[in-house]
Parts: structure tokens; C-alpha cells; sequence
């Protein structure tokens, strides 16, 4: 049995504020058409000839609760391929669903997966859904979102650290700068510091601009064992390093200026890729913030810098695309992605990157890439993933 596990194609919608012009699964079909059409492959149900490689099992990352029904990806197992076969469905983060992928792979189970993640932000209101999430006794009934508990930990964290807003604005500006490079982003800017601070409060410190927008999309990888992903791609991307790590689910119960489940994740990760320097040793990584501060809260985390140094490596220009760190040449998640769909997008854009296929956010001998996912309030759960060629 192989003991690697290789990414082999990668697709993903350029994300918009609302793709009414598609249903559900006409989005899903742009991404699984692409990546069909890149391997040649089919899938286990459909007839096939001799022993040519096919798709032998689906992971759909998606979330009941955004579509508004229960097992609701059965609607969509045809744009999928998923008819006949074996499926899986992972309700969180894209990095979670790569992972379930790399340990099917590892099990002898599976040879190749298809995993796909979409979702409509346009179709709901984020503000209810999220507000499902906490206790629904004691918290649920105060209206508290996402967007809330992110504010909390913003001021406790910035607090803790003597971290500014101006700091944090300054990843906005980075970050949508480095959108216009990226030709799937959905909203990039040329911004200063000054018009991050002065557009709309939403809750204290977090204001408008601080926030990802509202984003509808999808994205789609196929992963396979070694010496099949070699078949497949004369440039396979291999998973050196995978896991995820959830933390206490209310937010009282943790000291939100820490961040203990990226912590645990990154280290996991990190061991099974043999990164012992992830700061010097990683090339180029893929952070998703949805919140300005985040970025700098999870690069700390993730170990790229010690505890409250972000915000200095920001403002230095350390981790803009000419820097010796980039963080998030692809824009990042301020840019525009589906919560849920962004850890994901964070795979394809490191994949990218190490194929060297990025295009004008494209960093220079990157051998090694980071990938990172989470979801819940306040980074409840995290997922890492080390990425190499």
C-alpha cells in the first residue's frame, strides 16, 4: 500500500455576491466538468474499460443548514457523479474534507476521491444560521453571531497584545491588493489604512471592510494514491502533512486570545510533514481570515511568528508576494470566498502555487505550502495542511 497521497487536479468558480444566474448544481458542475476534464477520469458506477484509474469514492463539504434542508446534498449527487457510489459528507471546513480523503487513501479503501465544497451566501441570512450554533438555553436567545464572538476575541486579543486596528487594516489593504492579481477573486481594492478605519461599524473593533463579503462558489480536488496520482499528472502536489483539532464549543470556556486547536493542528501537521521551522520552511501560505485580525491571530498560531509579532511582520511588508513570508498572494478569504468552501480554496490556491501554475500571484520557487481552514465561532475548529511538490 502506497504511503503517500497526492493532489492531482483542482478547480474553482470565480466567487461572486450571488450566482443566481446558476442553481446548485450547475455551480457544482463547472468545478467537477474541470476536473473531469483534466484527469480523463470516471467515476466507479459508470462503465469503464480495462484497469484505467477511475473515481472510486465523492466527499461533499457542505452544510444542511446553508441550503435549508436536511440531507441536502442528496440534490446534487448527479452533478457530482455520486450516483452508485460510495459518498461521504463532511458539514465544515474544506481542510476537514481533505483530511477525511488522506485517511481513506491511507486506509487501502480508496484510490481516488473527488471531494467538492459550495456553497450560496446570497440565498440566507448568515447572521441566523451562525446564531444556531451556540448553546441555544443561555447564548442563542442574545442573537450572538459570528461576527459578535469575532469581535470579542478581537478585543481580547488585541488587547493581550497591544495589537492596533491600524495593524489590522493594514492586512485588508495586503489582502484585497493582492486580490487584483487573482483573476477568481471577488472584490479586490486598492485601499489605504485610512479608509479600512473609516468605513462602517459593525461590532467594535470589526467594521465593514474588516469583514469577507457576502460570496457564492465552489471549488473541487481529486486526490489519489501514489502511484496512481503519477497516471494522472506528471505533477502531482503531495500532502507531506494533514490534521485537525477542535477546541471547547462556548466561547466562555477558552481564553480567546489563544488559539489551542490551531496550535494543536499546526503541530500535528507539521510533524508529519518534518517541518521543524515552519517560518523558514514554509514557502508560501494560504490563511483563511474572514476577519482582518484573524490572519494575524492565526499566522501566531500557525507559528509563523511568535506571540503579538504579526501585526510588525504585516506592517513590514513581510508577508506581502515580494516578501520573505507571503501570506495569502491569492487575496485570501477578504477577497471574497463561501465560509465553509475557503479552506478548500486555500488547497487549490497552494496547489497552484507549487505547480507554478498561479499565474501573477504566482511565488517564485515555492516548494512548500501551507493550507489552512477553520470554522465554528471564534475559531472553534482548525485544519492544516503542508503541501509539497
Amino acid at each position: 500500500m502506497s504511503y503517500r497521497v497526492g493532489i492531482v487536479a483542482a478547480a474553482q468558480t470565480r466567487f461572486q455576491s450571488s450566482r443566481k444566474d446558476v442553481s446548485y448544481g450547475e455551480m457544482i458542475w463547472e468545478v467537477v466538468h474541470k476536473v473531469l476534464t483534466d484527469t480523463g477520469l470516471k467515476f466507479e458506477a459508470q462503465e469503464r474499460k480495462g484497469r484505467e484509474p477511475f473515481i472510486d469514492k465523492i466527499i461533499s463539504c457542505s452544510e444542511d443548514f446553508w441550503q435549508g434542508r436536511t440531507i441536502s446534498d442528496c440534490l446534487f449527487h448527479l452533478e457530482m457523479g455520486a450516483l452508485g457510489m460510495d459518498v461521504t459528507k463532511v458539514a465544515g471546513d474544506g481542510t476537514f474534507a481533505l483530511y477525511h480523503a488522506f485517511v481513506s487513501i491511507l486506509s487501502g479503501k480508496h484510490d481516488v476521491i473527488l471531494i467538492v465544497a459550495y456553497r450560496k451566501e446570497s440565498e440566507t441570512v448568515r447572521s441566523v444560521i451562525e446564531n444556531a450554533a451556540f448553546d441555544p438555553i443561555y447564548l442563542a436567545p442574545l442573537g450572538i453571531d459570528f461576527l459578535v464572538a469575532a469581535a470579542m476575541q478581537a478585543n481580547r486579543y488585541m488587547y493581550k497584545y497591544g495589537i492596533s486596528e491600524e495593524e489590522c487594516a493594514q492586512v485588508v489593504v495586503k489582502n484585497r491588493k493582492n486580490g487584483s492579481l487573482n483573476p477568481y477573486a471577488q472584490e479586490p481594492m486598492e485601499l489605504t489604512v485610512s479608509e479600512v478605519l473609516e468605513s462602517e461599524m459593525l461590532s467594535s473593533p470589526i467594521k465593514r471592510l474588516d469583514c469577507k463579503p457576502v460570496s457564492d462558489g465552489a471549488c473541487a480536488v481529486i486526490v489519489a494514491k501514489e502511484e496512481t496520482a503519477k497516471l494522472l499528472t506528471h505533477k502531482p502536489v503531495w500532502i507531506a502533512g494533514v490534521a485537525n483539532c477542535y477546541d471547547a464549543h462556548n466561547p466562555g470556556d477558552r481564553d480567546l486570545s489563544d488559539c489551542l486547536s490551531l496550535e494543536i493542528a499546526a503541530g500535528k501537521a507539521y510533524e508529519m510533514a518534518g517541518i521543524k521551522n515552519p517560518s523558514k520552511e514554509i514557502h508560501v501560505a494560504e490563511i483563511s481570515e474572514e476577519y482582518s485580525y484573524q490572519e494575524l491571530l492565526w499566522m501566531e498560531g500557525l507559528g509563523l511568528c511568535g506571540r503579538g509579532q504579526a501585526g510588525r511582520l504585516v506592517g513590514k511588508g513581510a508577508t506581502g508576494t515580494d516578501g520573505p513570508m507571503p501570506i495569502n498572494p491569492s487575496g485570501g478569504v477578504l477577497c471574497g470566498n463561501p465560509s465553509g468552501v475557503s479552506g478548500l480554496v486555500r488547497v487549490v490556491e497552494a496547489f497552484l502555487q507549487l505547480r507554478g501554475e498561479a499565474g501573477r500571484r504566482q511565488i517564485p520557487h515555492a516548494k512548500t505550502a501551507l493550507a489552512h481552514g477553520f470554522y465554528g465561532q471564534s475559531g472553534q475548529a482548525h485544519g492544516v495542511a503542508v503541501l509539497r511538490k
